[in-house]
């Protein structure tokens, strides 16, 4: 499924009153702007410039222009003195997130070369170019009490990293909350019976997400599979080698079930258009649903690594969190603690079933499992552990008060043993030390699966956080 093309409103602010008065200041604030239009520009992202707004009148109209070209996201870059009833009708009628750019055209006033202009007029229109802060607390008090959501970035308009890699991560974490309002997130089977923490509230999930869920049946996979020929599985079977480090005592009949399967999953993805994928069967007392549910493991990983994230177990809400982790680009795993090496202070944590292999330290091993523990059939597994290196930890949990919440963690993937048992394992050391973590992680009550992603991005989560209207607690 393609992912939606970003739109971002971007407009800037003034004061028709100075344009008489200060010739030239017009057109250099438009300048700054414009710079500001091109920092924004990148692969996937539209951006709708409304130019200076400098009067109510042409306030009304812009909130009208964005509203129409249907912005994800605005920015209002402040260019110099502006009243807030020239701000207030854009946003309050765009009705979307607004991110206040504080920056100023370079990082002080050359004092000195200000004072020697002479001509009070020129310094006051010099002065106008540079107070960017001026208006700023004016527009927060009034979009305060006018229940808008803003949020700032201070900084300087050029040579500013830490002021721009803040926009950039403003405009990922848009990227990723119109993603998801797009997705279509297939739900397939029930939940494993008993876990009553990964049950959600599907509501929910749309309001929240804007996620539209299609219900599957497991009866409609297993009628696709008979469809797969010969020759398709032989080409997915070599697919596999390619892709996975297929051990030497995996019997082929399994490795050619798994390949039918994946083959089946593909069509019944694409004709369903879905960007995610939930699924638990028992499959028992029917043999066809069970062959279909064993063999899932091999492409339901193939899909994962290919930006369809799936969850084992019916889990709606950790197919969620393991989404948005790839919507970053870095992977989304799903996970669950295995155990505490108290010696090593790390954790073991992994899961059976579907592995992001795109995130994976070098290749992932496929093993023959002659059980599934706690679960029917037998067939083929993966077992991997994420690179090393840093990884961040993400749940979606249902907070106090019927609301959702963002749920995360930093730690490092580091090297030593796992357990060769052909499942995902890795080894998670936090700052906070394995003992603290797991407290303060359980202690917010999130389901007992997660997602995982290469690199620290808890940054980027807590503005996705805020774009969305959720709680972020990150733990350690």
């Amino acid at each position: 499924m393609p992912t939606p093309l970003l739109r971002l409103g971007l407009f800037g602010i003034g004061l028709d009153a100075y344009w008489p008065q200060f010739p030239g200041l017009k057109e250099r604030l438009e300048g700054y702007l414009g710079r500001v239009a091109q920092k924004l520009v990148r692969t996937g992202v539209e951006v709708v410039n409304l130019g200076l707004i400098d009067n109510p009148g042409r306030a009304h109209l812009a909130g009208r222009e964005f509203r129409r070209e249907d912005v994800d996201l605005i920015f209002l870059h402040v260019t110099t003195y502006a009243l807030s009833s020239t701000v207030l009708p854009v946003v309050r009628r765009a009705n979307v997130p607004v991110i206040v750019l504080n920056l100023t055209p370079e990082p002080a006033i050359n004092y000195a070369a200000f004072n020697a202009l002479g001509d009070r007029t020129r310094m006051t229109a010099e002065w106008l170019a540079h107070c960017t802060a001026c208006p700023v607390p004016e527009i927060a008090n009034v979009f305060k009490r006018a229940g808008l959501r803003f949020h700032q970035v201070t900084g300087v308009l050029d040579n500013d990293p830490p002021c721009w890699g803040e926009v950039d991560a403003w405009v990922e974490a848009a990227r990723v909350a119109a993603a998801m309002s797009t997705n279509r997130l297939g739900v397939m089977g029930h939940y494993y019976g008993g876990m009553l923490d990964i049950q959600a509230d599907m509501t929910l999930q749309s309001v929240t997400f804007g996620t539209h869920i299609e219900h599957l049946e497991v009866d409609e996979l297993s009628a696709r599979r008979r469809e797969v020929t010969a020759r398709a599985i032989k080409a997915r079977v070599r697919e596999f080698h390619q892709v996975f480090e297929i051990q030497p005592d995996c019997p082929a009949g399994d490795v050619s079930e798994a390949a039918r399967t994946s083959v089946a999953l593909d069509r019944l993805v694409k004709d369903y258009q879905l960007g995610s994928l939930a699924y638990f069967y028992k499959g028992t007392g029917v043999a066809e649903n069970e062959a279909t549910i064993a063999s899932m493991i091999l492409g339901t990983s193939l899909l994962t690594a290919r930006g369809v994230p799936v969850a084992g177990e019916y889990e709606v809400k950790n197919v969620q969190a393991m989404k948005i982790m790839d919507l970053f680009g870095v992977g989304g795993s799903f996970t669950e603690y295995y155990a505490v090496d108290f010696k090593a202070d790390v954790v073991l944590m992994g899961h059976d079933g579907p592995g992001h292999i795109a995130i994976a330290q070098g290749r992932t091993k496929v093993r023959p499992l002659r059980i599934y523990h706690g679960k029917v059939g037998h067939g083929v597994s993966v077992e991997m552990a994420v690179k090393h290196g840093p990884v961040t930890l993400l749940s979606v949990i249902e907070a106090s008060g019927g609301k959702l919440a963002l749920l995360c963690a930093e730690a490092e993937s580091v090297p030593g043993p796992i357990l060769e048992i052909g499942n995902t394992n890795s080894r998670y050391r936090f700052a906070c030390g394995a003992r603290e973590f797991v407290n303060r992680w359980n202690a917010h009550g999130p389901a007992h699966h997660c997602a995982v992603g290469v690199g620290h991005l808890t940054d980027k989560i807590v503005k996705l956080g805020l774009l969305l209207g959720l709680e972020t607690i990150r733990v350690c």
